[in-house]
């Protein structure tokens, strides 16, 4: 038997509730301020993505021995990964833009947390270098879909805070991964650290298909904040919305700029995510007592992604225009990588932990930016795609870097503490280049002022 509809009262507001039995069906609220759980959930992924990839760089000095690699087989390990990384994000970022945010991001999630948990049955050289490709190629995903989903979710003064908390989710993943992996290791053996991830990101994805909708479609977001989000994206709408092809975006400077703002950058990233525990070996440093220097770079990355992103917006608040706040961002972080050059004087633990920690901290400002700017210039129909292809030139120059550091630092191990040294100084200098780039490159032009690309 059905009652009429009453009203309960729940925190001071009046819900419609239908009573059968013993039974009662309220239709949840809104929830407030849903956008930043949106953020939350994307910064979660990012941490179970390079916990995920973190596990096998931790691991490495045992698997060398175990396996008798040297730094090339390692590399080309590692480089198995970033080809597939390198590929799938230019094309991952164009299915994610037709498919959509929430289904690319299952069907991204789902492949790497299962090949994660199938490297615990690899057995030597060739079956990692398989296992790392099928990873790379599922993770590529995601940078793409976590900038598309800040796009659609966030206003543009509050994108680069966005993409400072997903971004920040790598370096908490590589924080927490050294504790986690080298523990699991210490008692269990390698082949469990790699199950871990994976299980993980299959409970991320029960809450991810749970909670994430487009805005105008999402059933817990409120009337206002619908609004406040949808409002902005019509205001910041270029005149054409269809989705333009790879060639045409080739041929814009801003496409261009965006590009090296990553390629210029990732490579010195990754240098510290996968060779950090390799180069403190070379060093003198066992990893036992070099455990917090591990760490450290982690952490400052990640204060970093929020300076960066929230300075950015802070300016912005100020009156600044969008590309002055972008690009102060840009000139601290560029200069600030710099610092790595001096590691290469000193064999002391502390003074090599804080110049990492002050060239990661000054990197993440600069990638807060660089991972912002698909959605600062580009239509929604068009911002993972630029990311992918961003990304793809990331991975192109970090498997060029790759392959030059396990070269030279096998061909320099008699120098021992200065095998690293060209490499560490070129990791500092680059950077500086690529924000010499950015700052020519992303600015407002004729492509512009024909709606191609956003003002900024």
């Amino acid at each position: 038997m059905w009652w009429p509809l009453s009203c309960v009262p729940i925190a001071g507001c009046r819900i419609p509730m239908a009573i059968s039995g013993q039974n009662a069906f309220i239709k949840p609220g809104p929830i407030s301020n849903l956008r930043w759980r949106i953020g939350g959930l994307l910064f979660a992924s990012t941490v179970i993505n390079y916990l995920d990839r973190q596990t096998l760089s931790l691991l490495a000095p045992y698997l060398k021995q175990d396996y008798h690699w040297t730094n090339t087989d390692y590399a080309h390990i590692v480089i198995a990964f970033r080809l597939a990384y390198s590929i799938g994000q230019t094309l991952c970022g164009r299915l994610v833009d037709r498919m959509g945010t929430r289904r690319g991001l299952t069907i991204s999630v789902t492949w790497y947390s299962i090949v994660s948990i199938l490297t615990s049955l690899a057995n030597g050289f060739y079956s990692f270098v398989g296992f790392r490709f099928l990873l790379g190629a599922g993770e590529s995903a995601n940078w793409p879909g976590a900038t598309k989903a800040v796009s659609e979710w966030f206003p543009k003064r509050e994108r680069g805070l966005a993409t400072a908390l997903f971004d920040s989710g790598s370096s908490i993943g590589g924080a927490i991964a050294p504790f986690i992996v080298l523990s699991v290791y210490s008692r269990w053996g390698w082949r469990l650290a790699f199950v871990i991830p994976g299980v993980l990101g299959f409970l991320w994805l029960i809450v991810w298909r749970r909670m994430y909708y487009p805005p105008q479609d999402h059933p817990r977001i409120s009337e206002a904040e619908r609004q406040m989000i949808l409002a902005d994206s019509q205001e910041t709408a270029t005149s054409s919305r269809s989705r333009q092809r790879w060639r045409d975006l080739l041929k814009l400077p801003q496409t261009w700029g965006t590009i090296i703002a990553r390629s210029f950058t990732d490579p010195v990233w990754f240098f510290v995510t996968d060779w950090f525990p390799i180069y403190l070996v070379a060093k003198g440093i066992s990893l036992k007592s070099g455990l917090i220097a591990v760490w450290v770079p982690f952490i400052a990355a990640d204060l970093g992604n929020f300076v960066g992103g929230g300075v950015s917006g802070y300016l912005l608040k100020r009156g600044w225009s969008l590309g002055a706040a972008r690009k102060a961002l840009v000139v601290f972080g560029g200069t600030g990588v710099l610092l790595l050059i001096p590691t290469v004087f000193t064999v002391n633990l502390f003074l090599i932990t804080l110049l990492f920690g002050l060239s990661t901290f000054s990197y993440a400002c600069f990638t807060t930016i660089a991972n912002v700017l698909p959605s600062d210039l580009f239509a929604s129909e068009s911002v993972a795609t630029v990311s992918g292809l961003s990304g793809t030139g990331a991975g192109i120059g970090t498997i060029v870097a790759f392959m030059l550091i396990g070269h030279f630092s096998d061909a320099r191990v008699a120098l021992a503490t200065h095998a690293f040294d060209p490499i560490v100084v070129t990791a500092g200098v680059i950077p500086f280049i690529g924000m010499i780039l950015v700052l020519l490159l992303v600015r407002n032009t004729s492509a512009t002022d024909q709606g191609l690309v956003r003002r900024i």
